[in-house]
């Protein structure tokens, strides 16, 4: 489900960041946070606080993340259980999927 007027930004830097989503009429910021280690993202964590759950808020950020991927050309290591649980619901993303670096 898509949230109107959701804006998703990008924190970091080349070794580790986040994704921001900002939802209209609340302060509470749900979080994917990341940590690079060669040419993939390793997607550790997905928080959403419960004021703004159940609006797709996490599913947006994985998006967001898969997108980036697309563009930018880095793997994804999906160590998050949600990030996990939306790459078995996506098999189309299969190639942006890298193995945990050793």
């Amino acid at each position: 489900m898509a949230l109107d007027g959701l804006e998703i930004t990008t924190h970091g830097n080349d070794a580790r960041g986040e994704y921001h989503a900002h939802v209209p009429g609340s302060d509470k910021i749900g979080r994917l946070t990341w940590i690079s280690r060669g040419n993939a993202r390793i997607a550790d964590h997905t928080i959403v606080p419960p004021e703004i759950g159940g609006q797709g808020v996490a599913a947006a950020l994985v998006q967001k993340l898969v997108a980036d991927a697309k563009d930018q050309g880095f793997t994804i290591v999906p160590q998050c259980s949600y990030v996990e649980a939306q790459f078995r619901r996506h098999p189309e993303w299969a190639e942006l999927r890298a193995e945990t670096p050793r």
